[in-house]
Order: structure tokens, then sequence, then C-alpha cells
């Protein structure tokens, strides 16, 4: 079982979660939201060869975590793998977005600087201007397109452009979700649960139930259900293996 996108540190109890992620999980991606906030957080819940912890700064909370860039910038010189990071143009927050530019367009820069790094990118209403600034900035790594809501041609763009996506379980609940996962290449698509904040049913998804994804994929790419969690499987491994290592540029 793998789960490319969690905020393994959000859930309530987020200990007992980590405990059994670490019990019973491949590899788990812990993102988290803020250079503060991973620091604090890789200082309890520790990376181990399963679970990978990455700094970054949720282009949600742009406005408030603003000051903290230079530290992330510090802090991605010591980790291959960084995240959450993108931008956010929905209206909620539409009012901080040229502050998200400014702020992802240097975490981008700063991979490119470093030799590259593997991101995982929010682009909710925003994929052409992640795209645009991705390609501003060659050599900058990996990305890997986290929950990818935008329209068909962005999608088809970004999968000229080498991008990874990890896909939920709350993604395929709908049709729009489905529809873009169709077009998505299937050696660059890995499991996620996106938990605490996304749900199913009313519940956070946990990071074991990542791998539910397989079953919903099969229906969409008309595949066994085994032949799609071992195209899973191969995918996140070749993943795992970059974001514990300095070889990341797999595109």
């Amino acid at each position: 079982m793998m789960d490319f996108h969690c905020h393994l540190d959000l859930y309530p109890d987020g200990r007992e979660v980590y405990a059994k992620a670490q019990k019973t999980m491949d590899f788990v991606w812990l993102v988290t939201t803020s250079p503060r906030g991973y620091a604090a957080t890789s200082k309890v819940l520790r990376q181990t060869e399963s679970i990978v912890v990455s700094p970054g700064l949720h282009p949600e909370v742009a406005a408030q975590k603003a000051p903290e860039l230079e530290l992330l910038l510090h802090q991605m010189a010591d980790s291959v793998a960084i995240g959450e990071v993108g931008l956010d143009g929905s209206a909620r927050y539409r009012q901080s977005f040229d502050l998200q530019m400014q702020i992802f367009s240097a975490v981008v820069e700063r991979s490119q600087s470093l030799g590259g790094r593997i991101l995982s990118i929010h682009s909710r209403a925003a994929a052409r201007d992640v795209l645009d600034i991705l390609e501003r900035f060659p050599g900058f790594g990996t990305a890997v397109l986290h929950w990818f809501t935008d329209s068909a041609p962005l999608l088809s763009r970004a999968v000229s452009m080498g991008c990874w996506f990890s896909v939920g379980p709350a993604m395929l609940a709908s049709a729009n979700g489905r529809k873009l996962v169709a077009m998505m290449p299937m050696d660059r698509v890995v499991p996620e649960s996106d938990g605490p904040f996304a749900k199913i049913s009313g519940n956070p998804i946990m990071p074991w139930e990542a791998s539910g994804v397989a079953q919903q994929l099969s229906s969409v790419w008309c595949l066994p259900a085994a032949t799609v969690s071992a195209e899973l499987l191969r995918n996140g491994q070749v993943l795992r293996s970059n974001l514990v290592s300095p070889a990341v540029r797999i595109r």
C-alpha cells in the first residue's frame, strides 16, 4: 500500500495514524503546509524508510505564511521531496494569488538551482499558471500534480510536459475526476489519500485507504483491478526510489 499525498500530521490522532501507517504501509509521502509546521512535524513524526516527510508552503495559507518562505528555501537543500506547494485560483484564495505566484516561482527556481526536486503540487483553478511557472525553470525536477481538476486541454499540456499525477478516492467520486483520470498516462499515476482533508461519506480518508483507488480506476481504464494495482505499484516504486535519492529527473 502506498500514499503519495497525505497530511498525516493533521489527523486528530496523528501519532496513532503514523504508527499504523509505519507498520502496515509500504510508503507514505507526508506533505506539510508550512515551513515551521515541517520543522515541528519532522521532529515528532520522523522520516523513515517508508515515510517521507517534506517541507512545503500550501497556497491556501500563503497570506499567513509568506514570511516563512526563506525558511522553506533553506529546508529544500536537504529534501528531495517538496510539498505541498502550488497555486490556488479559486474565489476564496484569489485575493492572495499574486503572493502565491511569487512564492511558487521562488520554490520552482530554487528546485532548479538545486539540480531538481520532486514537487507535490496543488493547482486548483490555476493549472495554467502552474504549468507556465514550471516551464520557466527547466531542470526543476519532477511535478506530481495532486488532485488535478482543471480542463482537459491543460491536462494534455501537463502530460506533454512530463508531469505525474496523484489520484485519490475522493477525486474519483466525481464525474469530472473520472473523465480527467481517463486521459492520464497510466504509467504516471500514483495513489493518494489527501487525508484528513479528503473525505468519503463524511469521514476522512486514511492513508491505507488510498489503495482503494485501484478498484475505481479499473472501471475508468477498463482493466481488471489486479492489473491496475500492479501498475500503481510499479509507478509507486519508480517515484518512491527517486523521492529517497538524488536522482529526481525521472520525466
